[in-house]
């Protein structure tokens, strides 16, 4: 891994578990990580409800777009992390693999969203203790 360690997450679309957990990494990192996400079938759009959920803790994802899921991008990161994505994620030696197993919000109200939401940031600040990076809230409203 480099000085500053590339993450990349992955799932089906692209449009809701993977924008969030970008979203938080890229809050709590500050510039420390370079973060990606992508999907093996992207969708047109990032989940409104997601970014609604986002927009509840002080993090605006409006501005991503979902993104296919490259060769390149994977080759790139030394950390990957897939959410209900299968085996479409192309494997290569010597990449940290993770799969975390989160409930899809797509077609979820707001109520189902939250704690997926939650679990999400719960996550990736375990992922930055893990890769000793200091995680910086900015009076993130979850505490």
């Amino acid at each position: 891994m480099t000085d500053k360690p590339a993450v990349l997450f992955v799932c089906v679309h692209n449009a809701g578990r993977s924008q969030m957990a970008a979203g938080f990494l890229t809050r709590f990192a500050q510039g420390a990580v370079e973060v990606r996400s992508a999907g093996s079938e992207p969708a047109d759009q990032i989940n409104p409800v997601a970014v609604q959920a986002m927009a509840e803790v002080g993090i605006d994802i409006t501005a991503e777009q979902p993104k296919i899921l490259t060769d390149a991008a994977v080759k790139a990161s030394d950390v990957v992390i897939t959410m209900g994505c299968g085996d479409t994620c192309p494997f290569y030696p010597g990449k940290r693999y993770e799969d975390w197993v989160l409930d899809d919000p797509a077609g979820q109200g707001i109520e189902a969203v939250r704690p997926i939401r939650d679990e999400i940031r719960r996550r990736v600040i375990a992922l930055l203790e893990d890769l000793a990076v200091p995680v910086r809230t900015l009076g993130d409203e979850l505490g």
